[in-house]
This record gives structure tokens, C-alpha cells and sequence, in this order.
């Protein structure tokens, strides 16, 4: 017996350390055995590799600049959706009768990390709110209380079009929630119009060892256990072999377009110190983002453009330009007028700051 609990600890370092994502874990659960503790710290330091860092909530990041918005004549609580801010009134201050655009974070993410996209459309005159979520739940769950948000927003607006955008994770969100789920028809239905980037389509490479099942009795059961303690319920969904991946759902009728953005994230860099990346910015292989079942939708325009995994959607520091060009050519942003593009180059200058040590990004 000894030699099989060696044998699983053994498997399980091998076979776990270079996965994504989620909330830290308290180690003891799995004993004092070495062994058991370097394997789920592996475990957690390959799965927080392509997640976002949360930070704090700060004061600074409470509001956006209204740029041309349209006159607000609505005010809104809908359940998962939020202002794209770091700020606890979780109230929607919108006008009903005009376009809106819904942010989907990807893993460990706020709303407050789209907050300088939010201000990009805010100059151009459209409004957003930003979808919350828990992490660790399915994936299936979130994109189901996505959807329900999305129909009441329909359902309490007079909107004619309403843009999903999911970066990541959140693109596996934002598509699986406008797929034929089992929820009721909305009282009212809005177009609707998908924009995934950075999506793990096709399941995340190094989160296969938790969906080979041959490994389970191995392990003694150690490793779905140490999956689930890190990523949550989410952790069957996010392999290739899983029924989300596999089966990834038709989209509704209401859908009229989706513009899926690929990212060759290949030598990409994240954090640069002296001229010397130390933290890349490689998360999702194209492979990985890849998917036929996805992509033979008719209603799919697929665009692929070489930027890092960070660097594609920028964050408070970093502005998301190559992102923002895409949008535009593509419509889900409204081109800048002649006369006002040195505002907006102020405008991004002052949402988006360098950061000081280095040109990194978190």
C-alpha cells in the first residue's frame, strides 16, 4: 500500500504541475506528507499562470469618464451584471433605448480589469456593463446566469443590440451562454452579437492530466480531488475530452454575428525588466483556441492577429491598441472621428498608465 500511495504521489507531481487558474488552497487538507504538498503547490503555481492578479479594489477605478454616452433615463439592478468598475454600487445607470455592450473577465478577473475598454467605448458613445462571476463554479452555470442577465437586460431595456464580449475563459462563457440552453424564451429579444478572444476552444493543453481518467484509481483519487480544490467545479470543463469542449452547443437564431479573435501569443512577453522578458505572455496555443465544431458556424468571421495573452485586452496600465484596431474594422467600436483622435490618444494616455518598473503588466 505504501508503494502505490508513492507511486500516485509521484503521478500526481508529474501530471498536475502545469495547469491554470483559480483560488489559492489551503494545503494542509492534503496531509503533511511532502510529497502531497509540493504536488498541489505545482498544481497551483501552473494554474494561476494565466490568470489575472486580483488586486484590491481602489477608489481610483470607481468611475469612468462619460465621453459621448448617451443621456442615462434608466437605472438597473440586474443579478451578475455590473458597471465595468471597481465600485460595490452594482447599479446600471443606462439609456434604454440604445446599444449595449457586455464584458465577459476571464479567470480570477473583476469588472473593474475592463474599466479602460469600457471608457474606449464610452468615448465612442456606447455603454457597457460587465458580467461577474464565480470562478470556481461550471462553466455551464455561469454562462447559464449569463444568459439570464442578458434577457432580462433585454427584457427591461428598449436595446436593439446587445454585444457580448468574453476574453479567455470568458469567451468559453460568453459563447456556451447564447448556445440552445435549457432556459425559457426572453419577454423580449434583442439582437445579439458575439465577440470571443483568447477562447481555449479546443481545452486547455495543460489541464489534460485532470480529465484521464485511467489516472484516478492511481492516484487513490488524489487527483480529481486536487483539480477540483483548485480550480472549482470548473475543472471537467476545461479539458479537450470534456462534453463542454466536445459538445460546445448550436448558437440561437437571435445570434447575427460572431467575430472570434485568435491570438498567436508565440514570443510574446508579459513583464520586461532591462530589456529581458521575465515573465512571458504565451497562455493559449492557437491550437488550444482552435475548434471546428466553433468555427463552422456561418455566422462566424474569424481574425487572427499575434499578441500576447495580456497584452490582447490590456489591462489598467496597458492599452489593448491592436484590440481596439480589430473592434473598429470590424464594427463593435465605432471609428474615431477625424477631429477627435488627439482626444482619444489623451484618453488612453491617461486610463491606461505605464507602469513604472520595467514595462510590466500583472
Amino acid at each position: 500500500m505504501h508503494g502505490e500511495s508513492n507511486l500516485s504521489e509521484r503521478l500526481l507531481v508529474e501530471g498536475v504541475k502545469s495547469m491554470r487558474c483559480s483560488d489559492c488552497v489551503n494545503l494542509s487538507r492534503f496531509g503533511t506528507r511532502p510529497a502531497m504538498r509540493t504536488a498541489t503547490a505545482l498544481l497551483l503555481v501552473g494554474l494561476l499562470g494565466g490568470c489575472a492578479i486580483n488586486e484590491p479594489a481602489n477608489p481610483v477605478y470607481y468611475e469612468i469618464e462619460p465621453g459621448k454616452l448617451p443621456t442615462t433615463n434608466i437605472v438597473l439592478k440586474i443579478p451578475g451584471l455590473t458597471p465595468c468598475t471597481d465600485n460595490p454600487d452594482h447599479s446600471l445607470h443606462l439609456n434604454l433605448s440604445q446599444p449595449i455592450h457586455v464584458l465577459v473577465h476571464g479567470c480570477f478577473g473583476s469588472s473593474g480589469q475592463f474599466r479602460g475598454l469600457a471608457q474606449v467605448l464610452a468615448f465612442h458613445g456606447q455603454q457597457t456593463a460587465c458580467f461577474t462571476y464565480d470562478d470556481r463554479a461550471k462553466l455551464t452555470k455561469s454562462a447559464t446566469e449569463l444568459r439570464r442577465g442578458i434577457d432580462l437586460l433585454a427584457e427591461q431595456t428598449r436595446t436593439p443590440q446587445i454585444t457580448i464580449i468574453g476574453h479567455s475563459q470568458g469567451a468559453l462563457i460568453a459563447h456556451r451562454s447564447l448556445t440552445d440552453l435549457p432556459i425559457g424564451p426572453p419577454g423580449r429579444r434583442a439582437d445579439l452579437r458575439l465577440v470571443t478572444i483568447s477562447g481555449p476552444f479546443n481545452g486547455m493543453a495543460v489541464a489534460q492530466t485532470c480529465g484521464r481518467t485511467w489516472l484516478y484509481p492511481l492516484t487513490l483519487g488524489l487527483l480529481p480531488l486536487s483539480c477540483y480544490a483548485v480550480t472549482g467545479a470548473k475543472w471537467a470543463d476545461i479539458t479537450s475530452s470534456s462534453h463542454f469542449i466536445r459538445e460546445p452547443g448550436t448558437l440561437i437564431p437571435q445570434v447575427s454575428k460572431f467575430l472570434k479573435i485568435d491570438t498567436d501569443e508565440h514570443g510574446t512577453c508579459r513583464r520586461e525588466i532591462d530589456g529581458r522578458c521575465v515573465q512571458e505572455d504565451k497562455v493559449f496555443s492557437l491550437a488550444e483556441q482552435r475548434n471546428p465544431l466553433v468555427e463552422s458556424d456561418k455566422r462566424v468571421h474569424r481574425v487572427e492577429v499575434s499578441a500576447g495573452h495580456v497584452e490582447i485586452v490590456g489591462d489598467k496600465r496597458v492599452a489593448p491598441t491592436k484590440l481596439i484596431a480589430i473592434l473598429q474594422q470590424q464594427g463593435a467600436i465605432l471609428p474615431t472621428a477625424a477631429e477627435r483622435l488627439s482626444d482619444f490618444d489623451q484618453l488612453l494616455a491617461r486610463i491606461y498608465q505605464d507602469d513604472r518598473e520595467g514595462n510590466s503588466t500583472p
